[in-house]
């Protein structure tokens, strides 16, 4: 059984820093791409960033381009999310997510359909 846990979340003024960890089980973590998404209350889950099942090409959301950095440690089953200069409007539960099908290239990568198993979420507020 895959599990995923995030870990990480809190309360930070805006302009402060957190990391999010998501500890993976279950399946060979290696092989596996992972993204994080972010779902704000009333709003659809969307797409933050992914990591390469490699870790060799990464990919994020318009919104948090240079200020979020997806990493991957394959050794320790677990992928980070650095988030620095924190927005009000990234307040959201931030949820980890692994690739549906392995050693994926997908291009569709921003579609949660892409991944098939997801952590419980963790809440990030971020105060102005």
């Amino acid at each position: 059984q895959v599990q995923l846990v995030e870990s990480g979340g809190g309360l930070v003024q805006a302009g402060g820093s957190l990391r999010l960890s998501c500890a993976a089980s279950g399946r060979t973590f290696s092989n596996y791409g992972m993204a994080w998404f972010r779902q704000a209350p009333g709003k659809e889950r969307e797409f933050v960033a992914r990591v390469t099942w490699n870790g060799g090409s990464t990919y994020y959301a318009d919104s948090v381009k240079g200020r979020f950095t997806i990493s991957r440690d394959n050794a320790k089953n677990t992928v980070y999310l650095q988030m620095n200069s924190l927005k009000p409007e990234d307040t959201a539960v931030y949820y980890c997510a692994v690739d549906r099908n392995v050693r994926s290239y997908t291009t569709r990568y921003y579609f949660p359909d892409q991944y098939d198993y997801w952590g419980q979420g963790t809440q990030v507020t971020v105060s102005s």
